[in-house]
């Protein structure tokens, strides 16, 4: 297989999504012991990491192909607090893709009593290794075709 390809055999398979899941570290914290929300943002990133992982496109693998997405607009809503020592899980949406730009959603809550602690929305674009604008669609159908299956 070559450097710029995927394996997308057969037809498309149902694949369920594991929640990304975070045990908070003091190191995370505010002087009120609150875990700071400048936290929230690595885990919703970490959270599309491991959605991208699930549908079988690694981010390593795509910037191996010379592929980034970065983001491009996020809004959080927080809705309780979260302090030390707490586990969150973040389930993972994705909301929209047009072969350009994707949206992912997010909800955070505790793990122990399911109680929301945040929501979440993220905007990405992709581009090349130059930072240059590219269609999936277009440079990569394979890739393009995974995002398809999962929206």
């Amino acid at each position: 297989m070559a450097k710029h390809e995927i394996e997308v055999a057969g037809a498309p398979k149902q694949v369920t999504i594991t929640p990304f899941e975070h045990h908070t570290k003091y190191h995370e914290t505010d002087l009120q012991g609150v875990i700071h929300t400048s936290n929230y943002l690595n885990w919703i990133e970490d959270a599309r990491m491991n959605l991208m992982e699930q549908m079988g496109l690694s981010f390593k693998q795509m910037l191996d192909m010379e592929i980034s997405s970065p983001m491009i607009s996020h809004s959080i809503e927080y809705r309780s607090e979260v302090k030390f020592d707490e586990t969150v899980v973040v389930e993972t949406k994705l909301l929209s893709y047009d072969g350009h730009e994707m949206e992912v959603a997010y909800r955070i809550y505790d793990k122990a009593t399911g109680e929301d602690r945040a929501i979440a929305k993220t905007s990405h674009c992709f581009v090349d290794r130059s930072g240059i604008p590219i269609s999936m669609k277009r440079a990569y159908p394979e890739l393009d075709t995974k995002f398809f299956e999962f929206k």
